[in-house]
This record gives structure tokens, sequence and C-alpha cells, in this order.
């Protein structure tokens, strides 16, 4: 097996984050729930979008930001989703090239828009989604580039891509390719009602070992197992997988693989201004420690103080060198 050329390959949902300030009368003449998140066409979309002000307009998505958060670090990273040849399109190519991620996919030609997140954020920070899934939902097997997959150390790729049908097969692919090279594969299984729709297929990829590594939150992991108990829904993690990595909030992190477990301690946070992208960075320090070399208790560390950096501020991604702020606490990557 060759050294890896990249690191960290990442696969999601291509997303344009819009960020904006507004009045809250915006969310009553729109008619919507502050906070929520909701599904818009693109019509409503591009209504939207002349509505409102000066807006920030850059590269999103789950595992994009992981992508972003994984060079921050240091890591040769990849990424694979899908945009269209438009506007917005453009906007995430450059955004996330600039940031040091390869992204070759191939644009969408012809068909839906790129999609976007229209975030409103209101005078008290609520942060208020509007989201147009456009040309994402089209990735699919053809887009998986086997030498990118061969040649990446670990494949990650979000749980939200099992809503497209050509997309899971197109994670399917990607992890079938990965495994071929002797490569690991990852997956983060997004949120509890991502879990509530798929979970046979979840716990499907890790007992047949076409997933090595799972990520979850407490509550993606208990809706895995559909308990309330912690310790139970670990003790089943431990023996589907053969590494479980759960977020705790302020408890850290602990990871499972086989009969270890190893904790990641969280790191205090002053104020917690935006909680949008912790899972995101905290998976990008995991496997940027792990593919270090870092012990699983020192990768898990190195996760905490990544997801402790970005809730500090508005937005999904580092605003520091995350490699820098690592070194300053005493982890060498």
């Amino acid at each position: 097996m060759s050294d890896p050329r990249f690191d960290l390959l990442t696969i999601g949902n291509a997303i344009v984050d819009i960020l904006a300030r507004i009045e809250d009368d915006i969310l009553v003449e729109e008619n919507v729930t502050k906070g929520m998140m909701r599904l818009v066409d693109a019509e409503q979309s591009a209504s939207l979008y002349g509505r409102i002000g000066p807006a920030i307009e850059a590269s999103g998505g789950s595992a994009g930001n992981t992508a972003a958060g994984a060079a921050s670090l240091g890591l040769r990273t990849a990424y694979i989703g899908k945009v269209a040849d438009d506007h917005f399109g453009q906007i995430f190519r450059h955004d996330i090239q600039a940031q040091g991620v390869a992204y070759e996919t191939a644009p969408l030609v012809g068909g839906a828009p790129t999609a976007t997140s229209i975030i409103l954020i209101s005078p008290d920070g609520e942060r208020t989604m509007n989201t147009h899934l456009g040309a994402c939902v089209t990735l699919a097997p053809e887009d998986i580039v086997e030498e990118t997959v061969a040649a990446s150390a670990v494949t990650y790729v979000e749980g939200y891509l099992w809503d497209p049908p050509l997309a899971k097969d197109a994670c399917r692919k990607a992890f079938e390719i990965a495994h071929a090279n002797g490569r690991k594969t990852a997956i983060t299984l997004s949120d509890s009602f991502c879990v509530d729709r798929y979970r046979e297929e979840f716990l499907d990829l890790m007992r047949t070992g076409l997933v090595d590594i799972v990520f979850a939150n407490e509550s993606e992991l208990k809706a895995l197992y559909q308990t309330s108990a912690r310790l139970a829904a670990l003790d089943q993690l431990r023996k589907d997988c053969a590494m479980g990595v759960v977020t705790l909030g302020e408890e850290g992190a602990l990871v499972v693989e086989g009969g270890n477990m190893a904790r990641g301690v969280a790191y205090p946070v002053e104020k917690v201004e935006d909680l949008t992208g912790a899972g995101d960075q905290f998976a990008a320090g995991f496997i940027a420690g792990l593919v270090r070399g870092q012990p699983l208790h020192v990768a898990a560390k190195l996760g905490c103080l990544a997801a402790s950096e970005v809730i500090g501020h508005v937005g999904p991604r580092p605003a520091v060198s995350l490699k820098d702020l690592a070194n300053q606490h005493g982890i060498a990557i």
C-alpha cells in the first residue's frame, strides 16, 4: 500500500451559507419560526435572498466544514460534493479551495442551482435557516473519483447523504474503493432525525464492516439504539463497529475501540456564541490526531479543542489556525 496523497477525504452536501443579520419583523412577514430550519424551493430562496441586506457568503455543509477544519490543522484534505455551474457554485469552489482543500467535482450543468442556506441572524443571536438543497442532492456514483479515494488515508461522509438515493450509492462506492486500497472509512450520523430515518442502514454499514469509524453525539447514539441509557448504547456501539466516537458536550467525548475506552476532556469556553459546526470541527480534530498517530485520548482531546474554538464565535469554521492553537496547548500535529 502506497503512502496516501491525502490525509482526509470528506464527502457531503455542498451548500453555500449566506449569513445575514436581520430584524425579527422579516421572520414575521415570512411566517417563519425563529430558530428553526426549513427547506425552501428555488423561488422562495431567491425571494428571501432579495429581501436581506449585506451578507457573508461562504462554502458550507457539514462535511465541508470538517474539510476546512482539517486543512486548518495542517492535513492534506480533499472534498467531494456537487454544485451547479452558477454564481453560488463558483463561490463554493473558490472558497473551499482558498482554505487549502482540494476540490475537483464536476459541476452540474443545466439542472438545479447550487444549494444554499440563508441563515438569518436575529438581534439576540438566534439563527433561522432557510435551505434549498438544489444541486447537492444530485451527487452520484460517477462523481466519486477512484484515484482520490484510493489515495486518501480516511474517507469520511455525512449521514445526510443517505436521503438522496444516488448519493447513498456514491458513498457505498467510496467505502468499497477505500477498503480495496487498505484505507479507513468513517461516517457521522448527522442528527437524530437522520438516524430515525436510516437506523437499519447505518447499523448494517457498521456490522458489515463497511464503515470503520462512527461519529455521533449522545442524542444520535441513543436514537441509534433506541435507548435512554448511555452506557448500554456505548456497549452496543463497541460491539457493532471497529471504533465509535461520541461527543458529550461539556463532558467532552468518549472513544470505544474493542475493549478499550478513551476520554477527551472538554475545553472551557468563555462565552458560547454559536454551536453550529461543533461536531464537524470535533471530527476534524479527532481525525487529525488519528492520522498523525496520536493515542486515542489525545485525538479526542484535539477534537474537543477544535470544537471549543468554533463555538466561541459565529460561524461553523475556524476563525484562527487550529494547528497553531493545538501547538499552544501542547498538542503536536
